[in-house]
Formats: structure tokens, sequence, C-alpha cells
């Protein structure tokens, strides 16, 4: 079973990790935070976790995931608290950015198995949705987008134990509004499960389609297969594709073969878009004609996926990425053996970045991780 620690006492946590010794000097709002500081209410959270019996029912490495995902739920306070000028203490978005940190810690400082580290990212990044779901413009939209990619039944663990573990006076209001969360993911099927969509069309299609039912199923099949690799350099995505795309029955589109035929260097940011519209334009002709194809770069982040997806979505495309992952150590030994080297700071500023795609973004996601 994978443990993110075996020594849980808070002075050894401190000692050893300097994201969990900068919470002792982040400051909360005292209105709802009437114990203190981020490390005080942290410790609070892990301690009212372990006291649910929801969370004592579950199996020891579920009980992990979520005990790792509470000490880390609130990482990213240190770089996004404010002291607004009433004097009120805010962190808007250390939600969304602790996910990030999450992950990147748990890829390169406590190695974690890549479902679990996924598992607990995403509980990080979504740990407060229990409480504002139904203030949410489209609730169900919300939560049906949000269940492909957490276990919304652990989410409510961690957001239980999140208002248990602080002293505020909202505190009982906030726990009910966790019920109503609860009630309403059961309504609608989203109870640590995602959705039952009928297949794959119907799930992009209703993504895709802000007023489209969920349990609508397209009937137009799909006009091409279209796959999008992502994976950060090194990570043998080029090895992924001779394997299972062989040509001539896929094309392959390569943005370093396209780059070294237009003799542009890989640190020209100003030749990188010439290199991307020329490969755009390839895929283009491929959509156009029907013709499967298979679209070989890094993808790291959810924006430079979904101009291409959108792209191949206009074509009626069936869109498939391909997500390959070494360990840490072995990504740089095989960037090492690239021909064109990834350089290392280079390398450190794509993983701050990467984002991992989920079946929110394609038709089917395939993770090949070692």
């Amino acid at each position: 079973m994978w443990t993110i620690t075996e020594n849980r006492s808070w002075p050894y946590l401190e000692q050893t990790y300097d994201w969990v010794r900068d919470m002792q000097d982040v400051p909360q709002d005292p209105v709802h935070h009437g114990e203190g500081n981020v490390a005080i209410h942290t410790q609070m959270v892990l301690e009212a976790l372990q006291q649910l019996p929801a969370y004592q029912a579950l199996s020891a490495q579920d009980q992990e995931i979520l005990w790792a995902a509470a000490l880390l739920h609130d990482v990213e306070k240190r770089s996004t608290t404010v002291i607004e000028p009433d004097g009120h203490i805010t962190s808007a978005g250390h939600a969304r950015k602790g996910e990030g940190t999450a992950r990147q810690i748990l890829y390169r400082e406590i190695p974690a198995p890549f479902h679990i580290r996924e598992q607990i990212a995403k509980l990080v990044k979504y740990h407060s949705l229990p409480l504002w779901l139904l203030e949410k413009r489209d609730p169900l939209g919300t939560i049906i987008h949000a269940a492909l990619q957490v276990n919304t039944q652990h989410l409510a663990l961690l957001a239980r134990a999140d208002m248990i573990g602080r002293i505020a006076l909202d505190t009982a209001e906030l726990l009910y509004r966790i019920d109503c969360f609860e009630e309403y993911c059961k309504e609608h099927q989203c109870w640590g499960t995602s959705w039952p969509f009928e297949n794959a069309q119907a799930r992009m299609h209703y993504l895709r389609k802000g007023d489209a039912a969920p349990g609508y199923v397209p009937y137009k099949a799909p006009a091409v297969q279209v796959v999008i690799m992502s994976g950060l350099p090194g990570a043998g995505k080029d090895t992924y594709v001779k394997k299972h795309y062989p040509q001539p029955e896929w094309e392959i589109i390569t943005l370093d073969n396209i780059r070294s035929q237009m003799k542009i260097s890989p640190t020209d940011k100003s030749g990188t878009g010439k290199v991307v519209q020329a490969a755009k334009e390839q895929a283009r002709v491929c959509l156009r004609s029907k013709r499967s194809f298979v679209w070989n770069a890094t993808n790291t982040t959810h924006q430079m996926r979904e101009q291409l997806i959108a792209l191949c979505l206009q074509y009626d495309a069936h869109v498939t990425v391909v997500y390959v992952e070494v360990p840490y150590k072995e990504l740089f030994r095989q960037n090492g053996g690239r021909e064109a080297i990834v350089p290392h700071n280079a390398m450190q500023k794509l993983i701050n970045k990467l984002e991992i795609p989920d079946l929110t973004e394609a038709h089917e996601v395939i993770y090949h991780v070692r």
C-alpha cells in the first residue's frame, strides 16, 4: 500500500517538508478560521477526518488518499493569501493552484502511483465544491463535469472534515450544504461515480453543448479517428506511436519533424507558431479527407489540447488522447538520450505547468504510465 508518510506527527512533517513548514506563516480570516493559521487548521482537519465514521469504513488505501488530500488541501494558501484593505483575509484560487502543487509534490518529491496521485490532486482542486455547488449557475453540469474527475463521496468527506476542523459561527450551515451536496449527487447518479452516459459520443455532446440533456444520444457516428499524444519530453511518446499507430494506416503529424524540415530551432519561440500552423494545415487535410492521424507533440496543458480537439470536433472526429508518463528520474534519463535534449530548467517549467488529460476533454483517454 502506498502511503505519503509513515510518520504522521506534525513536528516530523514540518521538519521534513518545506510546504508543511510554510503553513505556519499563512494567516486566515478569523471570521472563518478562529483557530488561527493554516498549520493549525490543517492539523484540526486531519484529526476531524480520522474521527468520521465514513472515513473509518474506507479501505486502508482510500484512507491514505483522503489523509494526503487533507494534508495538501490548503497547500497553496501560502501563495494566494491576501490581506484586503478592509482587513479581511482571502485566498482566492488556492484550490486550483493547489492541484498543480499536489501533483508536483507527488511526482517529484514523494513518488505516488499515477492513479493515486491524480485522485489526491483532484480532491485538492475540488475540495470546496460541496459548499457552493447549489449556488452555481448550472449545478447539474458542474457536478457531472466534476464527477468525471473526482470521487464525489470522498470529496464530501474531505469537505466535512474541512468544516469541522475550524472555529467559525457558520459551521452548522456549511455542514448542511454538504448534506445537500450529498443528496444532489445521489439524486443525479453522481455519488461516488460518474454520470452513466450511454457512450462517449453522448458524453462529449453533453459537455460541448451547454443546452443539451445528459441523456441525449447523438445518432451521427464519428467521421474520422484522431489521436492526440500528450506527455513531457522524453516520456516515450515516439515509441508509443511507432508501436500502436503504424504507417501507412495512420498519418503521423510530428511537430519536431516539421520544425526540423523548416530549420526552426526548438528555442525559437517566434518560429514555434509557424510550426504549429503548418501542423494544423496537415491536420485539416487529413480531416477533410477523413484520413486518421496522430498529432505527436507534448500537449501538456488543457489549453494546448483544447485548440486541437476543438478543431477536430468541427470535422466530427472521434478524439483519443494518449497520455504517456515515466517516473521523474527516468524522465531525465530518457530526455538525456534524445536528439533534441530539453534543458533542465525548461523541463522543470513544463512539469510545473503539467495538466493531466481526462474524460471531460475527449471521447477516450488512454494512460500509458510506467
